[in-house]
């Protein structure tokens, strides 16, 4: 057992990183500044940065930061991902209250309802970034991937969304032989095929994309490790057809117009670490 000096010592460690200041994060200009943040916040989850962690959600998540939150939100980022208890963005990404807009839904996969979610954080709160967030080791991906009893009409809906992409995988991995590679491979052509779905039944994403005030990026988070992957939506998206291709260069289009946006103070101020 620790003794009590040791506890002590402990404790007024813990109160001096709690108390530290903590430097503001630079609201993100636009969808590629928002990507970074991103993918520096997830940096410091992969380190196990426990102190500057703790740091942040001290800054995140105390009275005062409740309390400014109650006049209104304003997200960054809008993110579809899976319900799967094991991925959890603002632990992922190292944020706290009212930074990212969150949709979860079992296999990222998007309905009516869902795309509803979608449209209100990119158009009414403005979020410059969404991701698509798959994730190793899909439960809905794999169940889509294998034959089984009949699932409850409500389970059969979310697999019905996800089969192109397991048949597509399965035509190139044996599921006997290549589990993890087809499971992984379907995870990410699923994933893609939800910017897919987006691009092609919400005007409004579809606008946005045109207009250059909305990126969309495709990941997928590796259970492990805790890395988020950027998956290259050019490459990956041929191997779905031409619609699929379609999808992708709208989505490389928001790249491209958000890289003629983005300003100089913005990228000075997000490299720090």
């Amino acid at each position: 057992a620790e003794q009590p000096s040791t506890l002590s010592h402990m404790a007024k460690r813990v109160n001096a990183i709690l108390t530290q200041d903590v430097p503001d994060e630079p609201f993100p200009a636009d969808g590629k500044a928002a990507w970074r943040r991103l993918m520096r916040g997830n940096r410091h989850f992969v380190r196990g940065d426990m102190v500057r962690y703790l740091r942040n959600m001290a800054d995140e998540i105390n009275a005062t930061a409740r309390k400014e939150l109650t006049t209104g939100q304003h997200p960054y980022a809008t993110i579809i991902t899976c319900s799967d208890s094991r991925v959890s963005p603002e632990i992922i990404f190292d944020e706290g209250l009212g930074e990212i807009f969150i949709i979860r839904v079992a296999g990222n996969v998007v309905d009516k309802i869902a795309l509803g979610s979608i449209e209100y954080g990119v158009e009414h709160l403005h979020t410059p970034l969404l991701l698509i967030l798959g994730h190793q080791g899909c439960g809905a991906v794999t169940a889509a991937m294998q034959e089984g009893p009949e699932p409850s009409p409500g389970i059969a809906a979310i697999l019905k969304k996800i089969k192109s992409a397991a048949a597509e995988s399965l035509d190139k991995y044996s599921w006997e032989t290549e589990k993890e590679q087809a499971l992984d491979h379907a995870v990410q052509l699923n994933a893609l095929e939800t910017m897919q779905d987006i691009l092609n039944q919400s005007e409004v994403c579809k606008r946005l994309v045109d207009e250059g005030k909305l990126l969309i990026k495709v990941a997928e988070y590796y259970l492990d490790s805790g890395k988020v992957v950027n998956l290259d939506t050019t490459d990956a998206m041929d191997e779905i057809g031409s619609q699929g291709s379609n999808a992708s260069n709208a989505s490389n289009k928001s790249n491209k117009s958000d890289k003629s946006n983005k300003s100089d103070k913005s990228n000075k101020s997000d490299k720090s670490d």
